[in-house]
């Protein structure tokens, strides 16, 4: 287990982008997954999909639920990205709060028919769940709240993922 806090990586008018950085930690998830696949040749044309729908729900729609695809359990808010419809092996993963707010995680390539197959992309499922749980907690709580497209108090909060 490792302690974690959520960071603030854009701000629009219409949605707020947020990562992971666990302690000790230079880079978020999200620059680690950037990081790895950036002058992936096989990659770039996967990445630059999923980076520009999410420029594009930044500046127009918002994270709509119908651009995501729920992969953990009914009782968390897991999805990942992109669609399996824009034919793309890889998968960021990530939390979808409301249609203004998203924490994104990591991902990788999903060669599987399930991310479960996979450790590596199952171990940032599992991650995503445990914070998942625990903001919810937080949230009840009243420690944090999620707010148009700002997470309140988040920057209080470290969790121990």
């Amino acid at each position: 287990m490792a302690n974690a806090i959520i960071e603030e990586v854009k701000q629009t008018e219409n949605a707020g982008l947020f990562t992971i950085r666990f302690e000790g930690q230079t880079e978020t998830e999200f620059e680690k997954f950037m990081q790895r696949f950036k002058d992936d040749a096989e990659r770039q044309e996967d990445l630059s999909v999923i980076l520009n729908l999410i420029n594009k729900m930044l500046t127009m729609s918002g994270f709509l639920e119908r651009l995501f695809r729920y992969v953990g359990k009914m009782s968390d808010r897991v999805a990942a990205m992109p669609q399996p419809t824009d034919h793309t092996e890889l998968r960021l993963y990530c939390l979808r709060l409301s249609d203004s707010v998203l924490i994104v995680g990591n991902g990788g390539v999903k060669n599987t028919r399930t991310y479960e197959e996979s450790e590596e992309l199952n171990g940032y499922v599992i991650t995503l769940q445990k914070l998942d749980k625990l903001l919810k907690q937080a949230e009840r709580s009243g420690k944090v709240t999620i707010e148009e497209t700002k997470i309140t108090g988040i920057d209080k909060q470290t969790f121990n993922l």
